[in-house]
């Protein structure tokens, strides 16, 4: 009895010693100057920042890692068990992660449906005879919501001199889907040619856009009922965990170095079968066509 609490207590005093080191490299990663971090810096630095496209987003994610560290010490004390801590602390950020199935695919067809009315709108405006930066710049105020931070950016940097190219390419590259490709090939043939029909090609490109936004919605109609069985899966994974906090007893086979072991592999064979189902509800990411912009072949 007296060995399995000491290796108890290592394994314990290892995962703390762990958790410090992070929450160490983390803060000092975060006051370090712009610029790319050598070696394994960056994934480090990835980890602590996550993959939010903003501010906003990054500082969420780092508050939910702290939150995770938090709940999963508060776990550990509660149960002295170090394997309830590490699964309460994956829970912390994989419970949002995995309630939010589906958020995704919708933030992309509202994005899509955006792109077809911004293509309207660069069509009407285009239609007065306008040249091509200032039919964008003269978008930006009506643009819709979903897009209306791309739309500022792009004529940005037509204003600051970009080549038109390059900051269509670029806006491509943001909007990240073949609709929004669509649209920057049209104007990027039409910088070559100077055609009369750009008007014309922008209206088709914005009902194919509309037809895209509705054949989406159907297929995301039918990933219903596999998203609810991931949300399902993880409330009853939840409150069985919460079972486990309260109820002691219920946690107490696995107090063991064995048990722990068995609940680890519980534990790591449950969180992926929930990931693995909620890829199975998630639809293939379209390709693109375009390519990415050329930072040396912006300015002109």
């Amino acid at each position: 009895m007296l060995a399995n609490v000491e290796l108890i207590a290592v394994v314990s005093g290892a995962a703390c010693v762990a958790g410090l080191l992070l929450a160490v490299v983390a803060l000092v990663g975060t006051r370090r100057p712009p610029g790319p971090a050598p070696g394994a810096g960056r994934g480090v630095d990835r980890l602590w920042r996550g993959s939010g496209a903003t501010p906003r987003e990054q500082r969420a994610y780092q508050a939910l890692l702290a939150g995770a560290l938090v709940a999963g010490a508060l776990a550990f004390l509660v149960t002295g068990l170090p394997v309830v801590g590490l699964l309460v602390a994956v829970a912390v950020p994989g419970t949002p992660w995995l309630f939010s199935v589906g958020r995704a695919e919708q933030r992309a067809i509202a994005r899509i449906e955006a792109v077809g009315e911004w293509t309207r709108r660069l069509k009407d405006v285009s239609a007065t005879g306008q040249g091509l930066q200032q039919a964008v710049i003269g978008t930006v105020a009506t643009a819709p919501e979903e897009i209306q931070e791309e739309v500022r950016l792009l004529a940005a940097r037509l204003q600051a001199g970009w080549l038109a190219r390059s900051a269509l390419l670029a806006f491509a590259e943001e909007i990240g889907d073949p609709v929004g490709d669509q649209v920057v090939a049209a104007l990027i043939l039409h910088l070559s040619d100077r055609g009369e029909r750009l008007g014309d090609v922008l209206g088709s490109i914005a009902s194919a856009a509309a037809a895209e936004v509705a054949t989406r919605r159907e297929i995301e109609a039918k990933r219903t009922q596999p998203r609810f069985a991931v949300r399902f899966l993880t409330g009853m994974t939840l409150a069985t965990l919460a079972y486990g906090l309260v109820n002691t007893e219920y946690i107490r086979p696995y107090g063991t170095p064995a048990g722990q072991l068995v609940m680890a592999a519980l534990g790591a064979a449950f969180v992926g079968l929930l990931a693995w189902v909620r890829s199975m509800s998630q639809p293939q990411r379209p390709a693109r066509f375009l390519p990415a912009p050329d930072p040396q072949e912006a300015i002109a």
